[in-house]
């Protein structure tokens, strides 16, 4: 009798986001040289995809193609196989146009494509820590407080557009179970290219709780408002992030790990010592449930990527 074959997983990677700062822990990835090198022992740990922000020398999220295509560049010299994604998230304060500028400059394989508006707050985030290590970090969260994480069905159109022209795949980020009916909106209009990819994220100020029924509710949703073959996984910030990871695998997605949703490899506070230590433990565990891990040529063919050759960095 012949075996069917399982799907792969895909590991994801996010280096550094926006949202840590420098003085949350020692291991951070905080200037663009610690980017690239915690990017490069993630790939090398077997995470197929690279989720990149920039920052500059100081920690400070940014979004200028001089830094932008420094980290990128260097990641692809030295992995010139891996997926490189990046964000349109950008970071709190920048304008829609910063943020979307990214996509049709460098042209990437992939990039967030954020489902709504929506509040966004991690105000408190720095609550027990004393001293900073740079001027700017206390004032950057907690601004977030009076924060709206603007994406307007003109803005979502605008980056789709500059999406498909780029030959970029949209990883979309869905909050809250509106962002779906966006989505829908968008993909009556013809808009969302084939795959469908969504990247499910709980647990944030102004969205959805972390929970596997709420995890498991959205992806219900997803599937009939979109169509059942969809791809998704999930953006699982905090200490329970390989929990929520490990149970998007169980229902048929794909994983992410890395600094920008967590800064632990332990729910009891243990801080990761690199990314790359989060992807070998999600990878252990995903094997020791019988998953088999794609590699990055895997991923591209799984999500229909135009391949690293085509992109302009």
């Amino acid at each position: 009798m012949a075996v069917k074959q399982q799907k792969k997983v895909i590991i994801s990677c996010a280096v550094t986001g926006a949202i840590h700062t420098p003085s949350l822990s020692p291991y951070f990835p905080a200037t663009p040289d610690q980017i690239v090198q915690q990017a490069v022992d993630a790939y090398h740990a077997g995470a197929a995809i690279l989720h990149i922000h920039a920052r500059n020398q100081e920690g400070k999220p940014v979004g200028d193609f001089e830094t932008f295509g420094y980290i990128l560049s260097a990641i692809k010299k030295r992995c010139p196989n891996a997926v490189i994604g990046i964000t349109t998230g950008g970071a709190n304060g920048m304008s829609t146009e910063e943020r979307f500028s990214v996509i049709d400059y460098f042209k990437p394989e992939m990039a967030s494509a954020n489902g709504g508006s929506m509040n966004f707050s991690y105000h408190k985030l720095l609550n027990g820590v004393e001293h900073t290590k740079y001027d700017w970090e206390r004032e950057y969260v907690t601004r977030t407080y009076d924060n709206v994480f603007k994406n307007t069905f003109k803005d979502i159109e605008y980056c789709l557009k500059t999406m498909v022209a780029s030959g970029t795949l949209p990883e979309y980020e869905v909050f809250d179970l509106g962002q779906l009916n966006n989505l829908a909106y968008f993909k009556k209009e013809g808009l969302l290219p084939d795959p469908i990819y969504i990247q499910f994220v709980p647990g944030v100020m102004g969205g959805y709780p972390a929970s596997n029924e709420n995890v498991m509710y959205l992806i219900d949703q997803a599937k009939k408002l979109l169509g059942d073959n969809i791809q998704y996984s999930t953006v699982a910030p905090g200490r329970r992030m390989f929990r929520i990871a490990t149970f998007m695998a169980l229902n048929g997605g794909n994983v992410r790990v890395g600094m920008e949703d967590s800064l632990y490899i332990k729910p009891n506070g243990e801080l990761a010592q690199d990314c790359a230590a989060q992807v070998i433990k999600i990878k252990h565990i995903l094997e020791c449930l019988d998953f088999e891990i794609a590699n990055a040529d895997e991923a591209r063919e799984m999500l229909k990527l135009k391949g690293a050759s085509k992109v302009s960095f």
